[in-house]
C-alpha cells in the first residue's frame, strides 16, 4: 500500500535546484561566421581587382626611326613598373631602318611582358618593317581593312629608292623574318614570301594563312578574345583591363621629328652648304647655323642623342660668350640660346630605369633639367641686352658736346670756363673774352675743346 501524501501538502522542487542552461549559439560563434562571410567578400574583390589589371598602348605611326627604338623602350619599362598584362604595339608605318628594327624586335623578345602587335586603325598598313615587327609578337592581330607585307629591302640611290637584290643582304633578312615567325609558331613561307615576292596580305588572308592569329575590329574586342591565351608562361587576364595609353616625353617627341629620314637628310644638306658659304662669305654668320642644322641632322640620323645635346649646349654656351665681347646683341645671342635650349630639351636621358617611374617625377626631373637652362638664357639675355645698351649710350665726351659753358677769364688760345657747376681748363681757336659764352665742340683728356657761341 503506498503512501499518499497528506492533504493540503504540496509537492515541489527540492529547494537547491537551479534551472538547467539551454542548448544555444553564444555571440562568439556568430562574430566568427560573419568574419568568415567578410573575407569570402574580400578575397572575391580582391580576385576580382586583380584580374582587371592594365594593358599599355604605344603607337608606332609612320617611319621606323632610331625614335621608334626609344619609344618601345620607355613603353615596355614603363608597362612592366605597372605590372601590367600587355603591351600592345599598334603599327601604322611604310618600313623604316633594318638596324632600328632589329633592335624593337630584341627589345620585344627580351621582356618578360607579352607583347601584342596590332595593325590599327583601318586602312593602316605594316609593310617592310612593320611586318617584321608583327611577326615577332608574342600575339598577332589586325583591324579589317589592313594590309601587311613588302618586306624587300630598299636603299635610297641617285634615282631615288632602290630595291635592294643583293642576295647577301636578302638571304639575311629572309632568315631573320623566318626565325621569327618560327619562333612564334607562324607560316614561315608566307615570312619568306614577303621579302622575296613583295607578298601582300589582308586581314581575312593573313589569318587564313597562319600569319596572325586574331582579326579585331577594335583594341577592346582584341582584349576580349586574347583574354586566357598564352603568351611568355603566363595566362593573359585582358578582359576588362584598363587601357593605359604610352604618352611619349617632349624628347621622344621631338627626337621623332627629327629622326624622319627626308628631315635629317634635308637638315644635313642645308647644314652643309650653310657652313660652305659661311666660310666663304665670313661675317654674315651662316656658318653658325650651319652647324646647328648639321647637329640635328647627325642626332636624326642616330649621333647619339646624348652627346649631340651636349655638344650643342656647349656650343650654346661658347657662342654667349663671344656675343658678350661683340658688338651689339645679334645672330650669335640668337643662336646661342637657341642651342641651350634644344640642347637641354634632348639631354633628358635615352635609357629608361627597370622600375616605373611616376609622371610627376618626370615631369619634375624635365623642369630641372631644362629650368636651369632657361634660367642661366635669360641671364645672359638680360647681361647682353645691358652690355648692348652701354655700348649703344653716349660717352662722356659725346654727351659735352655742344652743351653752353661760360668763359671765365680771356682764352687765348686757353683759359677757364665754367661748365656745368665745373671749373674747366678750355682752348679755342680764337679768342675769346671773359663773360661770354662758350660752345663745347669736343673733349680731348682734361681740356675742353670750345667756340663762340654763335
Amino acid at each position: 500500500m503506498n503512501a499518499s501524501p497528506s492533504k493540503g501538502r504540496k509537492v515541489g522542487r527540492p529547494s537547491s535546484w537551479r534551472p538547467e542552461p539551454a542548448a544555444h549559439f553564444g555571440p562568439l560563434p556568430f562574430h566568427l561566421a560573419l568574419l568568415a562571410l567578410l573575407s569570402i567578400g574580400l578575397l572575391a574583390l580582391a580576385g576580382s581587382a586583380a584580374g582587371q589589371g592594365c594593358v599599355m598602348v604605344v603607337a608606332l605611326d609612320g617611319a621606323i626611326t632610331p625614335a621608334s627604338d626609344d619609344i618601345v623602350r620607355e613603353a615596355i619599362a614603363e608597362a612592366e613598373g605597372r605590372g601590367c598584362e600587355a603591351l600592345v604595339i599598334t603599327l601604322d608605318t611604310p618600313g623604316g631602318g633594318l638596324t632600328e628594327t632589329k633592335e624593337i624586335t630584341g627589345l620585344i623578345e627580351r621582356t618578360s611582358l607579352p607583347v601584342i602587335g596590332y595593325v590599327y586603325p583601318s586602312g593602316a598598313t605594316a609593310w617592310s618593317a612593320g611586318t617584321i615587327i608583327l611577326l615577332s609578337s608574342d600575339i598577332a592581330a589586325m583591324v579589317p581593312g589592313t594590309i601587311i607585307g613588302s618586306a624587300q629591302p630598299v636603299q635610297i640611290g641617285p634615282t631615288g629608292m632602290e630595291a635592294v637584290n643583293d642576295t647577301k643582304v636578302i638571304n639575311a633578312v629572309v632568315a631573320l623574318v623566318e626565325e621569327k615567325a618560327r619562333n612564334n609558331n607562324r607560316n614561315t613561307t608566307a615570312a619568306r614570301e614577303f621579302v622575296l615576292s613583295n607578298l601582300n596580305l589582308n586581314a581575312e588572308d593573313a589569318l587564313r594563312y597562319g600569319v596572325i592569329e586574331h582579326v579585331s575590329p577594335s583594341l577592346g574586342a582584341l582584349l576580349e578574345e586574347v583574354d586566357g591565351t598564352e603568351a611568355k608562361n603566363r595566362t593573359l587576364a585582358t578582359r576588362g583591363a584598363e587601357v593605359v595609353r604610352f604618352e611619349p616625353s617632349l624628347r621622344l617627341r621631338v627626337l621623332a621629328v627629327l629622326s624622319d629620314p627626308l628631315l635629317a637628310g634635308l637638315l644635313l644638306i642645308v647644314g652643309l652648304y650653310a657652313l660652305i658659304f659661311g666660310l666663304s662669305n665670313p661675317g654674315v654668320g651662316a656658318e653658325l647655323v650651319g652647324v646647328i642644322v648639321l647637329a640635328l641632322g647627325l642626332i636624326g640620323l642616330g649621333f647619339s642623342v646624348n652627346l649631340g645635346a651636349l655638344f650643342l649646349i656647349a656650343l650654346g654656351i661658347v657662342l654667349l660668350l663671344v656675343e658678350l665681347n661683340s658688338p651689339g646683341f645679334g645672330l650669335l645671342g640668337a643662336a646661342g640660346l637657341a642651342c641651350m635650349v634644344i640642347g637641354s630639351v634632348l639631354l633628358v636621358p635615352i635609357g629608361s630605369p627597370e622600375w616605373y617611374t611616376p609622371a610627376s617625377y618626370k615631369r619634375d626631373a624635365f623642369v630641372a633639367l631644362v629650368a636651369p637652362t632657361i634660367v642661366i638664357g635669360a641671364f645672359f639675355v638680360f647681361a647682353l641686352y645691358k652690355v648692348a645698351e652701354a655700348r649703344r649710350r653716349p660717352t662722356y665726351s659725346e654727351m659735352m658736346e655742344a652743351e653752353v659753358a661760360e668763359a671765365l677769364d680771356r682764352i687765348d688760345p686757353r683759359g677757364h670756363v665754367m661748365y656745368n657747376g665745373e671749373y674747366w681748363v678750355a682752348e679755342a681757336e680764337e679768342p675769346i673774352e671773359a663773360g661770354e659764352m662758350v660752345e663745347v665742340v669736343g673733349k680731348e683728356r682734361m681740356v675742353l675743346k670750345v667756340r663762340r657761341k654763335g
